[in-house]
């Protein structure tokens, strides 16, 4: 498994604080590989270590409680500052009571929770401030091919945008694999583990709702929209539950929202906003007769690829020209468009006419597939291949 630098590189400052280092994610993405990352950076300093896996049946029977936790760790320690590494934490009874006891005895705690049991809301409440959280992302492009070579295949951009980057499925060869696995990893991630915890009884709706909501990514969208098409297509459903969903995928790592910056007003639009999927494979395995949506699959691989890179980033309302994003990193503004393709003239002409009386002092940029080169004097012209192997833009 590649080392993940970016995410690593974040967390060591904290090696050794009193915070509790909690690292998060939508399953399945890579955190528990990350949290063996750290723990063999710290054997090269000390031995004064414990690591439990709570998904493992014997190390929850050694500690499947706070109680039992808090006399495991005491009983398991060296004398010195003990580093302690808690994976998938939840399936341990009371574990923040435990957690917070032990960080005030000389030792060092990480711990690791999915999206279903240990949601972003609730690491505030759980933890009363004490801690440090990490979040991270399915595999960006460079990841992926970086993985690839360790296993001596190929990696296609194509592929990316259409299955994404869920490191699981790249192990597996076989295409048709590939796609049971993400199956099985959307009915368990976005569905199961959804309508368990909130005990959702009308699941057919649900399900109906939220594939909806996946299948929109990239798009300017509002709670009320979701809800005249639910109420048409589906069935009355309350713009109160259209909004609650909305909010279990967000909390839940599963949707992205940002929100839309008006040129006009000077401020954001409080009802209109983009969603973007956590992976593109949300969006593909819904499609019909593999008429995969490329357009706004690349807008969110695009968005997912700048939130990787520590970008701020907003829709922008450009006079009524949508920019697809506004991002800032380092005190400089980047005004980005993505498009498949330019080459008809009238894409190029939208496309490029969003730009029009904007800042001079902010980099305006075009994304897409193709590969001539359509850059003018005021736009610069990245091809999606280039992009991708980027690690930052440069003036």
């Amino acid at each position: 498994m590649i080392k993940r630098e970016r995410y690593l590189a974040k967390i060591r400052p904290f090696y050794d604080s009193d915070l509790v280092k909690v690292i998060t994610s939508i399953r399945r993405s890579g955190k528990s590989v990350i949290l063996n990352q750290i723990r063999d950076e710290i054997k090269n300093i000390t031995d004064n270590i414990i690591y439990l896996n709570f998904e493992r049946t014997a190390d929850f029977m050694k500690a499947s409680d706070a109680a039992t936790l808090i006399k495991y760790v005491n009983a398991n320690k060296k004398a010195g500052k003990c580093y302690i590494f808690l994976d998938e934490v939840q399936e341990v009874e009371d574990w923040q009571v435990a957690v917070k006891d032990l960080r005030l005895d000389n030792n060092s705690i990480f711990i690791t929770g999915n999206n279903s049991t240990l949601l972003s809301s609730e690491i505030l409440a759980l933890l009363s401030g004490r801690f440090v959280s990490f979040k991270i992302e399915t595999f960006v492009y460079l990841e992926i091919k970086e993985y690839m070579d360790q296993l001596g295949r190929e990696s296609s951009v194509t592929d990316y945008l259409i299955w994404g980057g869920f490191p699981g499925r790249l192990a597996i060869n076989s295409l048709e694999a590939q796609k049971d696995y993400l199956y099985d990893l959307k009915n368990t991630i976005v569905y199961n583990d959804l309508i368990k915890r909130y005990n959702i009884r009308k699941t057919v709706i649900f399900k109906k709702i939220v594939n909806f909501i996946l299948m929109s990514n990239a798009r300017i969208i509002s709670a009320r929209s979701i809800y005249k098409y639910v109420n048409n297509a589906i069935g009355s459903v309350s713009l109160t539950t259209v909004l609650k969903y909305i909010e279990y995928l967000k909390e839940a790592y599963i949707i992205k929202q940002i929100s839309q910056y008006s040129a006009k007003t000077k401020k954001e639009l409080a009802y209109y906003y983009k969603l973007y999927n956590t992976d593109v494979c949300f969006n593909s395995l819904s499609v019909i007769n593999n008429r995969f949506d490329l357009d706004h699959n690349l807008e969110n691989i695009v968005y997912n690829e700048l939130i990787y890179r520590e970008y701020t980033v907003k829709v922008y309302d450009n006079n009524g020209k949508e920019i697809d994003f506004y991002a800032v990193k380092d005190n400089k503004e980047y005004y980005i468009q993505v498009a498949y393709s330019v080459v008809n003239e009238k894409a190029y002409d939208r496309e490029f006419s969003a730009f029009e009386n904007l800042s001079h002092l902010a980099q305006k940029i075009i994304i897409t597939t193709d590969e001539i080169d359509f850059s003018t004097s005021v736009v610069r012209h990245i091809t999606l291949k280039s992009f991708l192997h980027m690690n930052d833009f440069t003036y």
